[in-house]
């Protein structure tokens, strides 16, 4: 299937400010990293934790903020290739994904975000050539997104679909609709759904093709297949008919890469056969044919 090529949105970039001003009075959920507007308390609940693809915890819904978070973590890069690199926070917090820096000709593209935004991570990602644009795969990830447009003066790009997950607006936020939309000239997003109705994936056209998958398409812990999951903490499946959509999603992008969401979770060659094998045997083992 050849698909047409998308066309390229041009957002226009705000000035960076100085993100130490933004975020005085803003909760931040401990399971889930979601950070919540201004407010003198915290909210009595996480709207993202209670929902069924997330849980509240046993000891209930606890809550910290961007300075107290910083007192006790910090950001640790490692490059995974050549303009790309992984930022994960140590010790790890909330969920504890990565973050993925794109680093482009076009201008660079931050996918997904995590809670924490120190000056460190500000110095070192402007040294880098700064933000072009975030995108975010899901609302598991939203966490601290408005901190980071703002730090680096540039949008967030949501799919639509997922737009009543967004617990604090912004100017900054850009909703998209439909099924791709191009970020840059090497960028494209992707939504494929399952994980959420917007739940996106990145495709970056370098060499012969990257996907980043966040947890929409699960790296396994083989880095041989990938799995699918409503929800993963509480081990619900996604229905065969999901699947299959989100590998028609997938069928007109060439990719030899695939990069997740959580540390040493990547598939670094032939990638895509090895997602149309997954994909064949999520099926096979829910009609009952898998051997």
């Amino acid at each position: 299937m050849v698909r047409a090529a998308p066309t390229i949105v041009e957002p226009e970039v705000e000035d960076a400010v100085d993100h130490t001003k933004h975020v005085a009075g803003c909760a931040v959920c401990t399971a889930c990293g979601t950070q919540y507007p201004p407010s003198p308390a915290p909210p009595p609940r996480c709207d993202i934790c209670c929902d069924a693809r997330q849980f509240v915890p046993r000891q209930g819904q606890t809550w910290t903020d961007l300075p107290a978070l910083r007192g006790g973590h910090a950001n640790a890069f490692r490059r995974l290739r050549a303009g790309l690199y992984e930022i994960r926070t140590q010790p790890a917090f909330a969920i504890g994904q990565r973050a993925l820096l794109v680093v482009t000709a076009a201008g660079n593209v931050l996918w997904d975000c995590i809670a924490l935004l120190d000056d460190a991570t500000v110095d070192i990602v402007n040294a880098l050539g700064g933000l072009r644009a975030v995108a975010i795969s899901h609302p598991h990830y939203y966490t601290t997104m408005v901190e980071w447009a703002r730090a680096f003066g540039c949008p967030v790009w949501l799919h639509e679909a997922d737009r009543q997950w967004v617990v604090r607006d912004d100017p900054a936020l850009r909703f998209w609709s439909g099924e791709r939309i191009a970020l840059n000239a090497g960028t494209t997003l992707l939504r494929v759904g399952g994980h959420f109705p917007g739940a996106t994936v990145m495709h970056w056209a370098d060499g012969t093709g990257v996907l980043l998958s966040s947890d929409v398409l699960q790296v396994t812990p083989d880095r041989s297949h990938v799995s699918f999951m409503y929800s993963y903490p509480n081990y619900l499946p996604l229905p065969a008919g999901t699947v299959r959509a989100i590998g028609l999603a997938l069928e007109g992008d060439a990719y030899d890469a695939i990069y997740g969401s959580f540390a040493d979770a990547q598939i670094e060659h032939d990638a895509k056969p090895a997602v149309a094998r997954s994909i064949a045997r999520y099926l096979a083992l829910l009609d009952g044919s898998f051997e």
